[in-house]
């Protein structure tokens, strides 16, 4: 009997990988599926509140004082979901942006709900 416990524990943990195997591929699948999904990224550098008189008041040269000190990093967000603090930088003539904080995925999840 010892030789066909063996041949069936033999046959389970088969089993078992094969569909552990099915698993990670259908996993990979859809992760093939989402990674074509377009998303906005947005750099926030600070809001301000305004009355519509001070809207109509704005022209060229106008300055309007943030909520953000000068320094302070900015505000990374996915389709309005925030996901890090970033910092402005050069790559060649065009602006960037680097990544100095993720937010927790935890934190990110329930900001969605």
């Amino acid at each position: 009997m010892g030789e066909e416990e063996n041949i069936e524990e033999q046959s389970e943990e088969q089993s078992a990988n094969i569909e552990e195997k099915d698993q990670n591929t259908a996993s990979a699948d859809n992760l093939r599926v989402l990674e074509n999904i377009d998303v906005k990224l947005t750099v926030e550098v600070g809001s301000a509140e305004l009355k519509i008189k001070e809207l109509l008041r704005l022209n060229e040269g106008s300055v309007i004082e943030l909520d953000r000190l000068a320094g302070d990093p900015l505000d990374i967000l996915i389709n309005g979901t925030m996901i890090a603090k970033g910092e402005v930088v050069m790559v060649g003539e065009r602006f960037g942006i680097r990544f100095v904080e993720i937010v927790d995925p935890q934190k990110r999840i329930e900001s969605v709900k």
